[in-house]
């Protein structure tokens, strides 16, 4: 396993072709749009460049790094051992993408979702070979966040789910094998965290800064709300309403209309500038879960 194509050149995806280059190896990183992959050229640049600033990183090898990093708009050459999807959170583009894909790999190529809680064995079943594909779902931001979930999908080849592990352990990462099932395992236990500080805004009886305080004060990195604008409060919502309707649509669980009110309103976060709090500078390097 040499090479590795990323599709989707956005923050998650950037983030996992910093991580693979990193690690050594050469890293494709593909996106339909000529202007995300200038935007992730220059992140990666700045975020290498922090890390040398910070006494973290050599300048040579913030090099190397970049180097390792190829920026593709032309899916013909996107030829990997493994590719690992990042786009939109919506199964028929992530469909379409492999199937594309699988038309210029060989049958050995292993084909990863980042998904947070689309069903990996749906996925896989529209594949030429299902058995080589699975969930590698890294977390937000993936350069710095050790846990990697590794899915195994209905049909996912043991050897696959072996050789996802040997990477994810490569990458410097704690992989965690785990059943295909809504949410997984993270973001099904991150729900009532995130939906029940919803509850508390939504009927006015706290507000955002309290219950980030509290929550912060008894021991979580970063409260509800500002790890929601941190993720896109429209990736969390997705996820959200993802894990309500695949587990039947628990009323505990009934995605905020507060959060789909962000949504619609493009309030969506840091990535916007405002969420549910206003931001006016790029978003620092913190700690979320996705």
């Amino acid at each position: 396993m040499t090479t590795i194509c990323i599709c989707g050149a956005g923050t998650m995806g950037s983030g996992i072709a910093q991580v693979a280059a990193t690690a050594g190896y050469a890293t494709l990183l593909f996106d339909v749009q000529e202007s995300a992959v200038q935007k992730a050229r220059e992140r990666l640049k700045a975020d290498l460049a922090r890390l040398v600033e910070k006494g973290k990183l050599a300048a040579e090898k913030a090099d190397e790094i970049l180097g390792r990093i190829v920026f593709l708009t032309d899916s013909a050459q996107c030829r990997a051992d493994v590719v690992i999807e990042a786009i939109v959170e919506k199964p028929e583009a992530k469909i379409a993408l492999f199937r594309q894909l699988a038309t210029v790999n060989t049958a050995q190529t292993i084909f990863a979702s980042n998904t947070s809680s689309l069903s990996i064995s749906a996925i896989a079943k529209e594949l030429p070979h299902p058995e080589r594909v699975a969930g590698l779902h890294f977390f937000n931001p993936a350069p710095f966040m050790k846990l990697v979930e590794v899915v195994r999908g209905e049909q996912t080849a043991d050897a696959v789910v072996q050789q996802l592990v040997h990477l994810a352990k490569v990458l410097g990462k704690v992989p965690v094998v785990c059943k295909d099932s809504p949410g997984f395992i993270v973001n099904r236990v991150a729900r009532p965290y995130y939906i029940e500080s919803l509850r508390l805004a939504e009927e006015g009886k706290l507000s955002y800064e309290v219950v980030d305080r509290l929550l912060e004060g008894v021991g979580f990195k970063m409260g509800p709300f500002k790890l929601m604008d941190l993720i896109g409060n429209d990736i969390n919502y997705a996820v959200s309403c993802s894990v309500y309707e695949q587990l039947g649509q628990p009323e505990r669980l009934k995605p905020s209309f507060l959060q789909k009110e962000k949504v619609e309103k493009g309030e969506l976060g840091k990535k916007t500038g405002k969420g549910y709090y206003p931001y006016s500078a790029p978003p620092p390097h913190k700690r979320g879960i996705g």
